[in-house]
């Protein structure tokens, strides 16, 4: 094998690559105006800047001190568990096809939720449930969610 025929292992093969033969599948990512919970005029960066970001962290840091009677914080303090959802959100970015990680927040949707290595990060999804209705459009899932592991090493 000469140096031209050698596989360079800093590129990346896609699953196309892999499985040229696979059935395309990207009809099913269009959606409708139907199916857009945020409306066709929603521009996200524009409502981020109405967030009070100083208020948004405040909250945060409350609730990582409120100990719920249903999931009880370890220690008093839900830090740990807010940084385990931040890492593993982080982690389900996979360098083969680009999908997933934390931009996302695709980890409340199955079939990540449901991945082992994720078992009861549902619970730092339902505490953040609160402050997410309280912000609403102003923050994604995806942002609150690295934001409450960030505020935890705060």
């Amino acid at each position: 094998m000469n140096k031209e025929n050698r596989p360079i292992s800093s590129v990346g093969k896609s699953i196309r690559d892999w499985w040229p033969n696979q059935l395309n599948l990207k009809v099913l990512h269009q959606h409708s105006a139907l199916s857009n919970p945020m409306g066709e005029s929603f521009n996200y960066a524009e409502e981020f800047k109405k967030l009070d970001f100083a208020a948004l962290k405040k909250d945060l840091y409350v609730l990582m001190t409120e100990s719920q009677d249903w999931w009880p914080a370890d220690y008093g303090h839900y830090g740990g568990l807010f940084i385990r959802m931040a890492w593993h959100s982080a982690g389900t970015y996979r360098m083969g096809d680009g999908r997933g990680g934390g931009g996302s927040g695709s980890q409340r949707l199955a079939p990540i939720n449901s991945w082992p290595d994720n078992a009861n990060l549902d619970k730092a999804r339902r505490l953040l449930w609160p402050i997410k209705k309280k912000y609403g459009k102003k923050i994604s899932w995806a942002d609150l969610m690295i934001l409450a592991g960030n505020c935890a090493l705060e």
